[in-house]
């Protein structure tokens, strides 16, 4: 059975990447902030634990539970070669992938192969950008394709929508699947200044199917227009979102809650809504 054609270029993503200004990612900031916040609320010691992003030196070393410290071992999320760093061993007790799940051409292969690597009752968390995010640089571009060029072009990427992330935890075998979302609106001074931070992120359009030539001065200036236009505040200032979408899962386990079999309630509903 042949592969679906890639959405994204991995080669693309990796120079990106390695081109970046070195200043202060404040989306990872974010969400390694919002992972210490859940962590420290499980009730589970987690001996080997792996966290996965674009930035080794960025992720933390160690994590924090109800029940004390961890250390965590680092690996790099994106290569040309393929879409998941090697992992040695298959019995981690959690997985952290940040900010790697928004840019894979297999989200299910993904995660499957993630829960490949969990030890019985592991658990694997994942932070990625949701399908919100950019939605104001992404109508802006296209009011400015239609304006100046007749037509639209890929220039930011499809992400994930957080209605479908429960089915994908699911279809990677994941059990007690939980997706929730956390949304940032943040501001910049103009458009042009979101498009340099992105640059400098290494976030730029990782599109396979990206236009092969450069954004043109009339097509930028029509875009930024259009941004002021829709989003733009009294201030001057314009809006962007930021959508981080959480996913976690657990490697099934006996000792895990399970659902009753059909049939075998002692109660019935009827009783319990005072219904005859």
């Amino acid at each position: 059975m042949s592969q679906p054609a890639p959405i994204f270029d991995r080669a693309l993503i990796a120079a990106h990447l390695a081109r970046r200004s070195g200043e202060t990612d404040f989306v990872i900031d974010l969400v390694l902030a919002d992972l210490e916040d859940r962590l420290i609320t499980l009730i589970r010691a987690f001996p080997k634990a792996l966290i996965i992003g674009p930035d080794p030196e960025r992720l933390p070393a160690f994590g924090l539970t109800a029940q004390g410290q961890f250390a965590f071992e680092r690996l790099p999320a994106f290569s040309p070669d393929d879409e998941l760093p090697e992992i040695a061993g298959s019995d981690y007790n959690l997985i952290v992938s940040v900010l790697h799940l928004q840019a894979v051409n297999d989200v299910p292969g993904y995660l499957a192969r993630l829960r490949a690597r969990l030890a019985p009752d592991g658990l694997l968390m994942v932070a990625a950008l949701g399908g919100d995010t950019l939605t104001e640089l992404r109508e802006a571009f296209l009011a400015a394709d239609a304006l100046v060029l007749g037509g639209a072009s890929a220039r930011v990427a499809p992400m994930i929508q957080v209605r479908d992330a429960g089915a994908l935890l699911q279809r990677a075998g994941l059990a007690l699947p939980v997706a929730d979302v956390e949304t940032h609106i943040v501001r910049y001074s103009s458009p042009f200044a979101l498009m340099a931070e992105l640059k400098a992120l290494g976030a730029a359009n990782p599109l396979v199917d990206r236009a092969k030539r450069f954004a043109t001065p009339a097509l930028l200036s029509a875009a930024a227009s259009a941004y002021i236009e829709r989003d733009g505040d009294p201030d001057g200032r314009v809006r962007a979102t930021l959508e981080i979408i959480w996913l976690s899962g657990w490697a099934p386990h006996e000792s895990q809650q399970q659902p009753l079999k059909p049939g075998s309630a002692k109660v019935r509903l009827g009783d319990v809504l005072g219904k005859s």
